[in-house]
């Protein structure tokens, strides 16, 4: 624990003079003991690799064995066809997955800024590739840190570490080891870590691990050791690939024994066997499913999300938990002045008035006591330093009041900078014949600075009830959640010879205080309140402090009772097992390291939850990994995390995760309608061949027949259900659970039946036709098998309500895909070459109404049982 030694004693173990630094052969040994300071990758498998793993899938490996096995008996038409839908898909697959392990990449370029350091005495510039255990860094405001280390010199020095802690406020550093064990990151004050940004100051570091050994290169390790989770949608397609090949395999070996025995010829009957095998497997549903799955990502982007895995949005729809990151997910991740107070009145910051001689030498100490500044770039406004800062000047500006010209007036002529020691910073101003000081900081010491205290427009001799009354006020804006900082002032006739602590900053006048908060996205509690009705408990994840998280939390209605918040100290105190049993008890995780955001996700997983977490700074990348769909921030997240994520918020808005859960139930309800449509009928295809057959009846549809039905029919339709919009409602469901079968809610009950009154009448067309000759009697039984599965998919497209009454002609792509199977249909049974091919035969009117009736028959018969079952 190097936050733990002094200065001296990291001199000793690293062997480095503070006033030298390393030598350049010094520097060659060690980079040969300890290596480049770069992070390391898992090995990366090949293209060729990567394009064979599409193909490990049960329902494909059934398909190419079918294609093969079409091809051996010269069925050219349905190898091709599968074929092309099988490569199609592996493209698709091989897309998307070379986007999805980019993770480590976008660590290493984050790694690689330039560095300042001290070698033999001279100050180099360098790369941080190049930076070894030892090196002196130097380090200056707008730095970024390339290692870790510890803090041997420091002057107002100050760092951001958001991205790694979480915290949306810059740390003071200083050279004080912290007291305690097991001490957070955030609050190592004596140490820098690899990927952090100097906002404030200067210091010098001797670096202690670089590499995979940094604090940035565990979270790397982390995030290799995480494997990506199979999505619900994933599960669910390849149990059902499973169930469909051994359901065609059984087919297969039934109806070719029968036929056998019944003395038909062996080659006819493995060319009836191999058309139903090919018939049992919907071969276009991986190809629908994909190309859905494409359309919805498509609808996402315009709703401010980017897809980048396929299935994550349907994994969205299923999600019952949202681990959400605090800083600039539920928050806006800008500090902003909320409260003002002034003696005995504490207001909201937009009632301050500037007419009002205390109120505005209060925004006036917070804007001339000020380092940073708003500038303006092509037309843009761009915040440079301090956040907090930041925020004085918004509210000044949004008074009227603006520094440039203040100090037109109130030129800044001395100042007495920012030091961790004593809480404070000042500037001296000159004002007409004589001068102004203003100060800012924390409370208590500006307390014990001042003598007088500025009550409605007038100076009055401070006493122990007015600071008792202001303690009061600070603690209770405090326990708001709020970053309270202390403003005085005090006029003098000329500048002191000696600028420091003791000379400027003493018999000062308090004026007031300033509260200020990164607020939280004012829609966001709107999304949290969707999020319960939908049955997914939203869960607050962070780096800062419990306090804070607990305000911000409440404010949204994410929590309600201070129990229901833990800190990351306390995590680390149970095993996985005792987290585990609690974790549903908490809705706020404080003070968190990523090692405990990976440990919580698990924690809810172990509970068969679907977990989404969100998130934007490097210490998310893990835990985005490891949950079922990891949302990343498009605006202020890292590479790192857009790149471990499923999904990127183009305008980090966690209102847009609700639209994408809506989408994802969507979708799977769309999915189930194209697997209810295409079961449906092709039971019904293998019941009219099983059941003829097994009476003994001529086969009833050849096998060019059976392929052409599941040509017209398993395509156009099929799509057209995975976009149909979605059901009223959708939103007000508990989502389903990850083990829930695909075939749950009477689906499968609703296949079979369908099926087999698509079979009868297929029979009974059959039967009819037969009756002139048995080409009448394979055309009826076509034609009345197509359209009765036309029928069938405006039926199911709602499960309970009546299609009337969803609406028959709400979704144009299925009339038009209906109308476009039914022409491809219909050119086999009118055009004379084509009839030929297929050997039909053409049908009189009596034949086309038996055929009419009969194709609207299972239709019918599903509505009436509607009406029966509401």
């Amino acid at each position: 624990m190097w936050y733990k030694k002094k200065p001296e004693e990291v001199m000793d173990i690293l062997k480095v003079d503070p006033k030298m630094g390393l030598s350049e052969e010094e520097v060659i040994t060690r980079r040969e003991k300890y290596g480049s300071n770069e992070l390391e990758g898992k090995k990366s498998i090949t293209l060729f690799q990567r394009f064979i793993n599409q193909f490990k899938n049960f329902m494909v490996i059934i398909l190419l064995v079918a294609a093969i096995v079409s091809g051996a008996l010269g069925e050219y038409k349905d190898t091709i066809i599968i074929a092309a839908i099988v490569l199609l898909n592996a493209i698709l697959g091989l897309v998307q997955e070379n986007k999805a392990e980019e993770s480590l990449k976008a660590l290493k370029d984050m790694s690689k800024p330039t560095a300042k350091v001290l070698r033999n005495g001279s100050i180099l510039e360098i790369n941080s590739g190049e930076i070894v255990p030892g090196d002196i860094l130097i380090l200056e405001a707008g730095d970024y840190i390339a290692a870790d280390g510890i803090l041997i010199e420091s002057a107002s020095l100050k760092v951001e570490e958001s991205a790694l802690t979480g915290e949306s406020v810059p740390v003071d550093k200083d050279l004080e080891i912290p007291e305690g064990k097991d001490i957070p990151i955030g609050d190592r004050k004596n140490m820098v870590y690899s990927t952090s940004l100097v906002t404030n100051g200067r210091g010098k570091v001797i670096v202690t691990e670089t590499g995979m050994d940094t604090e940035i290169g565990k979270i790397a390790k982390m995030i290799e050791s995480q494997e990506d989770l199979e999505t619900p949608l994933q599960k669910k397609l390849d149990q059902l690939g499973k169930y469909l090949g051994i359901i065609a395999l059984a087919v297969c070996g039934v109806i070719f024994l029968v036929g056998y025995f019944q003395g038909r010829g062996v080659f006819e009957m493995f060319m009836l066997a191999v058309s139903l095998a090919v018939a049992a497997i919907p071969e276009g549903l991986p190809a629908i499913v994909t190309i859905v799955l494409s359309l919805g990502v498509q609808r996402m982007i315009k709703k401010n999300a980017i897809i980048r895995k396929l299935p994550a949005v349907e994994t969205l729809g299923t999600a019952s938990v949202i681990c959400s990151d605090k800083t600039g997910t539920l928050t806006q991740n800008k500090m902003t002045v909320t409260k003002v107070y002034t003696y005995n009145k504490l207001i909201d910051s937009e009632d301050v008035n500037i007419e009002n001689t205390d109120e505005e030498l209060a925004v006036m100490a917070g804007l001339m006591c000020n380092d940073s500044s708003i500038e303006e770039d092509n037309g843009e406004k761009k915040a440079i330093g301090d956040p907090t800062e930041i925020a004085l000047i918004v509210l000044g500006r949004d008074k009227g009041l603006y520094r440039k010209k203040l100090e037109e007036k109130m030129p800044r002529v001395e100042e007495v900078p920012f030091d961790s020691d004593r809480k404070m910073m000042s500037t001296i101003h000159e004002k007409e014949n004589n001068y102004r000081v203003f100060t800012k900081g924390a409370i208590d010491v500006i307390l014990d600075r001042c003598k007088g205290i500025l009550i409605d427009g007038e100076v009055k001799d401070i006493t122990e009830e007015h600071k008792q009354k202001i303690i009061e006020e600070n603690e209770s804006m405090a326990s708001s959640a709020l970053r309270v900082l202390g403003l005085a002032y005090k006029d003098i006739e000329k500048i002191p010879d000696r600028i420091n602590s003791e000379s400027v900053e003493s018999d000062l006048v308090f004026v007031g205080m300033s509260g200020m908060i990164d607020p939280p996205r004012e829609e966001v509690k709107v999304s949290v309140e969707e999020c319960r009705r939908a049955g997914i408990k939203p869960v607050m994840i962070t780096g800062d402090y419990k306090i804070t998280a607990i305000a911000i939390a409440k404010e949204l209605g994410i929590l309600e009772e201070d129990s229901e918040a833990i800190e990351g100290k306390e995590i680390e105190k149970l095993s996985d097992s005792e987290l585990a049993a609690n974790v549903e008890k908490y809705s706020v995780y404080a003070r968190v390291s990523p090692e405990h955001k990976v440990k919580i996700v698990k924690a809810w997983q172990s509970h068969e939850k679907v977990v989404a977490m969100t998130g934007d700074g490097v210490n998310d990348a893990p835990a985005l990994k490891r949950a079922n769909i990891g949302c990343a921030m498009g605006i202020t997240g890292t590479d790192v995390s857009k790149e471990a994520a499923d999904m990127v918020l183009t305008d980090d808005n966690f209102s847009t995760i609700v639209s994408a859960v809506e989408e994802g139930r969507s979708i799977f309800d769309n999915i189930k309608k194209s697997i209810h449509y295409l079961l449906s009928c092709n039971v019904g295809e293998i019941i009219a061949l099983f059941v003829a057959l097994v009476i003994g009846m001529p086969t009833p549809l050849l096998p060019i027949h059976i392929l052409w039905v599941n040509l017209i029919t398993d395509s156009f339709p099929a799509l057209a259900l995975g976009v149909d919009p979605p059901e009223p409602g959708i939103m007000d469901r508990k989502p389903r659970s990850s083990d829930e079968s695909i075939f749950a809610g009477g689906l499968g009950v609703s296949i079979f039946v369908k099926g087999i009154v698509i079979g009868a009448v297929t029979i009974i067309a059959f039967y009819l036709g037969k009756e002139v000759n048995i080409e009448t009697g394979r055309t009826m039984a076509l034609v009345t098998l197509a359209v009765s599965q036309f029928a069938n998919s405006l039926t199911i497209r709602s499960m309970d309500k009546s299609m009337f009454k969803v609406g028959l002609f709400s979704n144009k792509y299925l009339i038009g895909a209906i109308a476009l199977s039914a022409t491809l249909l219909l050119s086999v049974v009118f055009i004379p070459p084509l009839r030929d091919i297929f050997e039909l035969s053409s049908l009189d009117g009596v034949h086309w109404i038996y055929v009419g009736l009969l194709s609207l028959l299972p239709m019918t018969i599903s509505e009436i049982f509607k009406k029966i079952r509401n």
